[in-house]
Order: C-alpha cells, then sequence, then structure tokens
C-alpha cells in the first residue's frame, strides 16, 4: 500500500511538471550591427501671395447750392474772436417748453338734454338682449341678477369709460361691459346747447330661463 501511494506521488509530479514546464525559441541578437534609414527630407510648398487690387475710389457726391436772393434777412450772429484761456463762457441753456397741460372736458351728470340712445330706451334694451351672451360660467353655477354699468356719452356721441359698478360675478360684469362698449352711438347730452360729456348708470339683467 505503501509503494502503490509513492508511485502515485511520483506519477502526479511528474504529469505536474509536464505542464509547468516551458520551451523558448532560440534568438541571436547582434548589437554591433546598426540599420541606417533614408528618410527622405519633406519639402513644404511655398504659397504664392497675391496681393490684392486696391479698391476703387468713392464717388463723391456733388452738392448743389441753392442762390439765395439779396433781399433775404439773416440774422447777424456776434462772435468773439478775441477770446484767451482765462475768459469764461457761458454755458448754454436751451429754453424750458412748458408741456401743455391736457384738460379733459368735465363730465355732467345731470344736463338739461339728457344722452339719449337711437331709437329710445325699448331700443336699447332689444339690442342688449339680442347681443348679450349669457356665461357658461354663470349657467353652470346658477348666478343670475342685475350688473350697474357706468359710462361716459361723449359729445360725439361714443361710449367710453365704461365700469361696472356692482357686479355678479360668473363672467356677466365682463360681459355686459362687452355690450355697453359695442352700442352705438347716441344723441349726446346738451347744456346751454352746447354737446358735453354725459355720465350714465346702465342695469344689465342676468336671467336664467
Amino acid at each position: 500500500m505503501i509503494f502503490t501511494q509513492i508511485g502515485l506521488v511520483l506519477a502526479l509530479a511528474i504529469v505536474f511538471f509536464a505542464f509547468e514546464y516551458r520551451s523558448y525559441d532560440k534568438r541571436v541578437l547582434n548589437i554591433v550591427e546598426r540599420q541606417v534609414e533614408d528618410i527622405p527630407e519633406e519639402i513644404v510648398p511655398i504659397t504664392d501671395q497675391t496681393v490684392k487690387p486696391p479698391p476703387p475710389a468713392p464717388v463723391v457726391q456733388t452738392t448743389v447750392l441753392q442762390v439765395v436772393e439779396d433781399d433775404v434777412q439773416v440774422e447777424d450772429v456776434k462772435i468773439n474772436v478775441e477770446v484767451d484761456q482765462k475768459t469764461q463762457i457761458e454755458v448754454y441753456v436751451p429754453p424750458v417748453r412748458e408741456e401743455e397741460e391736457v384738460v379733459e372736458a368735465e363730465i355732467f351728470t345731470v344736463v338739461e338734454s339728457m344722452p339719449e340712445y337711437p331709437g329710445g330706451p325699448e331700443e336699447m334694451m332689444r339690442f342688449i338682449a339680442q347681443n348679450i351672451k349669457y356665461p357658461p360660467i354663470a349657467r353652470e353655477s346658477g348666478i343670475q341678477g342685475r350688473v350697474f354699468v357706468n359710462f361716459v356719452v361723449e359729445p360725439n356721441g361714443s361710449v367710453s369709460n365704461v365700469k361696472v359698478l356692482r357686479g355678479i360675478g360668473g363672467g356677466c360684469d365682463e360681459e355686459a361691459i362687452r355690450v355697453v362698449q359695442s352700442m352705438p352711438k347716441w344723441t349726446p347730452g346738451r347744456q346751454r346747447g352746447k354737446a358735453v360729456r354725459v355720465s350714465f348708470n346702465l342695469p344689465v339683467r342676468f336671467t336664467l330661463q
């Protein structure tokens, strides 16, 4: 049994050394000899720089002189030639132009002849009913009531300065302003026979059916 084990150990050792054995090819190195490589010299071509011709001379525009008659009066400008460094020169201050204040015409609330919609109040209510659109938000929320709108009838009959005095929300206020702004020209109000600006209040009713 001992000889068998020794034989197995020897066989494994031989197999191990057989796998680990390496062989290399023999090479002869000649250090003395050197090979000289003939590398041709690269010649860089010289770029030809062409001289650009000068640009053409600019065209000189001639100034046409207007002949002024002798009887034209020209303001005399006095120029003091005898001026040295110690002379104090007054700084020119341009004149200040006064801005014209735009004065708005007075807005009346009550006049001798009040503004009137063309065709009368009934025609105005018909115009509002035909042009007004019930806002979807107000319809869904069940909002209804009256929106009080204030505006100014100008002397030419146009409507301006439209604003809501009391609203109900839900988009009804904006719709009332839109309808009033789209109105045709009114018959302007008059005070002492003159067309003036008149403030006017108008209730716009929103009713769900």
